[in-house]
């Protein structure tokens, strides 16, 4: 056993030491990182965006442009299919997914229907007066917009890397969409701009058979169509179908300017050689270049083109030329991507945020290692040197992981230095309590730790069950914060139970201590002895008056909606020199016909945050906006923080976030129903319904945006009054075991007595932590903080002034802690609490 017991504590160092030696890399300058071994450097924590500052863009293959096409091409497949078969035809035509056609000869219907029924479109219907409908295949535009999301993350890529942006990273995002982020780059209009075509480039001889306003009224001749250029007003061209030659042809592409700013590209070998070919025996006749089925240039062929180099010359300045050769040069997109979600934020803004939350994590940790210290002495540091473990183990394992580090999951490890400390606080009153029974201190301590294991367990498993629903079901700022909570929840059972243990008995083995040292503190709060029963009724009433209120301001919309939630744009502008003037800035833009929600002012005098609203118009509305509103303030304005959150984005995340919370309380409840009896659940379902309902009342009456992130808030609050519930309820159990004829509410009032000072040491732990996080972690996660704020403070005051006369208002007594009910009572033991 004592071998075990070495090799055991020789692997606790090991895996303590090692993740300090894994965060050496992470707290070294980066020259300094970069001479270490190869295995040290490579998980580096690398800070996210909203530290750095920089811009994430998240766009998404059209769906709707591939279904387009994928209707033009089955038009055209059709009417060369019937007209090669000599079936007379009329009204061919598509719409959405559905294709008309109508035969005009009777005799020719059958022949009609079996040439078309082999082209295998889709869904053949029977004619009726002669008339086909082909209703066209869905799972091909699905399989197609796949193809064209795996191809287009390399083409993005490509035409994005042509602007030489430092760090840039492009990859493939979840349901097939492409991520592109860019640290350092505040102002991502190039990018959009590069983006906003899918740079399918071909060459075609335009077609002088007949005039071009003779083909628009009549129709084009076979194997010709009627394109339009891209100025304005736009000019009709007769072309021919077939291209000279493509973007694929092109082998390189680069900005010249003589008069005027224009491309010279150079074809591929083959291509080269079938231009020369084509243009020595079309001499005279005009080429018209396509950009994305437009007109962009056309020239006169002069003569035979042998060195394969052109010229594409347009209504293009300096900056659109050196776009368009990029675009030229690095090929077309598979398909036109849309913009649906963008977050830009101004480096400074980075730069404070980190020295912010930095600054609220140092202050976390002093505080909580003081408070410990105050009210427990020895065993006090004993627990903040495991907590110290507990922060470097959490952030090693997430420099294994490689997630960029972000505001989120930082606010996720000052949460669990809260938390943390509730299992060191139900241990150490475990064991106090096992010493006023008269029990020797050593004895005592390992009776504490083996007791409060299991429901130090239990109230971990309702965080996890909260964590890995959030995880699994939000967004990726939600799931960074889960990442890290969840990593510090696990952390905190391996340091408690591993380093701490070990601790206390090494402290146990030197000192030859017999009895509780002087420095534990708790013990006041044994001297109470509250009669928390007996105020139930005035509490349950001010508890319905205070819903009332709380569903009036619910039902009157006093919820502020994010844009998370309902789409639009948030920008938050510093002005360049002086005050920024909300009515100036709202006046402005509305005369340049933006939709503003609200411009309000900010925490400084000189800043601003302009919520523009969604615009209904599609995916790339929003993004519209923000550029007019951008060419209209930048001149006086800095942008901050840019956010745009398209309908795309916006639906995704009320489904997510609704199917996550609902999904999530089902999860805990559905625990705490295993776990204990069903009448406890019933009560701690009533308990989590008034804390989850208060915290939105206090989100309501704050005027704190209601985001992705509040959801978050929302479902950890959920976690931890679990949590706390299930520690109360766990001693109401044990005295139900052992006072059968006490009255419900003595015996609930002695359970809550004997639990107050964890309930006590564990929420003030916690607020502690979270006021650290609300007063020093800046602007960006404050109302995160805030809300977790409040809601640990109404989840402790519902776990004793809610869960527990709960039991009594439903008369919940169950049948087998009834006295002569024949039960004996013998429920398992769970180790009770601190």
């Amino acid at each position: 056993m004592q071998q075990s017991a070495r090799w055991k504590t020789l692997a606790l160092w090991l895996v303590l030491v090692a993740s300090l030696l894994v965060l050496v890399p992470s707290l070294l300058p980066t020259r300094m990182a970069a001479g270490l071994p190869n295995w040290m450097a490579a998980h580096r924590l690398v800070p996210g965006l909203d530290l750095t500052g920089g811009s994430r863009l998240v766009l998404e293959v059209s769906r709707t442009d591939i279904a387009a096409d994928r209707l033009r091409a089955a038009v055209e497949t059709i009417g060369n299919t019937l007209r090669a078969a000599g079936i007379p035809h009329g009204d061919l035509n598509g719409a959405e997914d559905t294709v008309d056609v109508t035969v005009t000869a009777n005799d020719r219907i059958d022949a009609a229907r079996q040439a078309l029924a082999g082209l295998d479109l889709g869904t053949l219907s029977e004619p009726q007066a002669g008339q086909f409908r082909i209703v066209l295949s869905s799972a091909a535009v699905d399989e197609a917009v796949q193809a064209a999301s795996l191809g287009a993350v390399d083409a993005v890529r490509r035409r994005v890397e042509s602007l030489d942006i430092p760090a840039l990273s492009v990859a493939r995002g979840e349901r097939g969409r492409i991520v592109v982020a860019m640290p350092g780059l505040t102002d991502p209009q190039r990018v959009k701009d590069l983006l906003a075509q899918a740079g399918k480039l071909s060459a075609r001889l335009v077609d002088d058979s007949m005039p071009v306003n003779t083909a628009i009224e009549d129709g084009a001749p076979a194997g010709s169509e009627v394109l339009y250029s891209t100025g304005e007003p736009p000019v009709g061209y007769l072309v021919r179908q077939d291209d000279l030659f493509t973007a694929a042809d092109v082998a390189s592409a680069e900005p010249a300017a003589n008069d005027e700013p224009f491309i010279e590209f150079v074809l591929r070998g083959d291509a080269a050689e079938r231009l020369a070919a084509f243009t020595r025996d079309n001499s005279g006749r005009t080429i018209a270049i396509l950009l994305d089925g437009q007109v962009i240039s056309t020239s006169q062929i002069q003569g035979a083109i042998t060195d394969g180099v052109g010229r594409l010359s347009g209504d293009f300045d300096a900056e659109g030329a050196a776009n368009l050769a990029r675009i030229v040069a690095s090929g077309p997109l598979p398909a036109p991507v849309t913009i649906i979600e963008e977050r830009s934020i101004e480096p400074a803004l980075g730069a404070t945020s980190t020295a912010t939350v930095v600054v609220a994590l140092v202050a976390a940790v002093l505080a909580v290692v003081a408070f410990m210290t105050f009210f427990y002495g020895v065993l006090g540091i004993i627990a903040s040197v495991s907590l110290f473990f507990n922060v470097a183990l959490t952030f090693a394992v997430l420099a294994l992981v490689g997630a960029p580090l972000s505001l989120s999951m930082i606010a996720g490890v000052v949460l669990t230095i809260g938390i943390a400390v509730d299992a060191s606080v139900l241990i150490f009153e475990r064991i106090r309590e096992e010493t006023k029974a008269g029990r020797d201190l050593g004895e005592a301590v390992d009776t504490g730790f083996n007791r409060a294991r299991a429901t130090v367990l239990d109230a971990s498993a309702t965080m996890l069950i909260a964590i890995a629903v959030l995880f699994l079901l939000s967004a990726a700022p939600v799931r960074a914060f889960a990442l890290s909570v969840g990593i510090g929840m696990l952390a905190t059972l391996f340091t408690t139970f591993g380093l701490t243990q070990r601790l206390v008995r090494a402290w146990l083995g030197r000192s030859h201590i017999t009895h509780l040292p002087k420095g534990v503190r708790t013990g006041l709060f044994d001297r109470l002895n509250l009669r928390f029963m007996a105020v139930r009724n005035g509490v349950f009433l001010l508890t319905a008056v205070l819903s009332l209120a709380i569903a009036g301001l619910l039902f009157a919309g006093k919820l502020r909606l994010g844009i998370d939630f309902t789409g639009g744009a948030a920008l938050e502008l510093q002005a360049k020199t002086g005050n920024a003037d909300p009515f100036e800035i709202s006046a402005r833009l509305a005369d340049t016909g933006v939709d503003v929600l609200s411009v309000d002012g900010a925490a400084a005098p000189n800043r601003a945050l302009v919520r523009l609203t969604a615009q209904g118009e599609g995916e790339n509305a929003e993004q519209t906006s923000v550029l007019i509103a951008r060419g209209e303030l930048e001149d006086e304005f800095d942008f901050r923080r840019v956010e745009v959150v398209g309908p795309a984005i916006s639906g995704e995340l009320i489904d997510t976030a609704t199917l996550g919370f609902v999904a999530g309380l089902i999860a805990l409840v559905a625990y705490i129903w295993i776990r204990f009896e069903w009448h406890f659940a019933i009560g701690a379902i009533i308990s989590l319904a008034h804390d989850v309902f208060f915290t939105l009342g206090f989100l309501a009456l704050a005027k704190i945006e209601f985001n992705i992130s509040a959801v978050a808030a929302l479902l950890t609050v959920a976690g931890y009054s679990l949590n706390d519930t299930m520690v109360v309820y766990d001693r109401i159990r044990e005295n139900l075991r052992h006072f059968k004829q006490m009255p419900l509410p003595i015996l609930i009032d002695d359970a809550i007595n004997r639990t107050l000072s964890r309930t006590v040491l564990t929420s003030a732990t916690t607020l502690i932590a979270l006021a650290a996080l609300a007063l020093f972690g800046g602007e960006a996660i404050r109302t995160f903080a805030l809300t977790l704020l409040f809601g640990v403070a109404i989840g402790t005051i519902s776990s004793i002034y809610i869960a527990g006369p709960i039991l009594i208002l439903f008369r919940l007594r169950p049948e087998r802690y009834r006295p002569g009910k024949g039960g004996t009572g013998a429920a398992p033991e769970t180790g009770a609490n601190g």
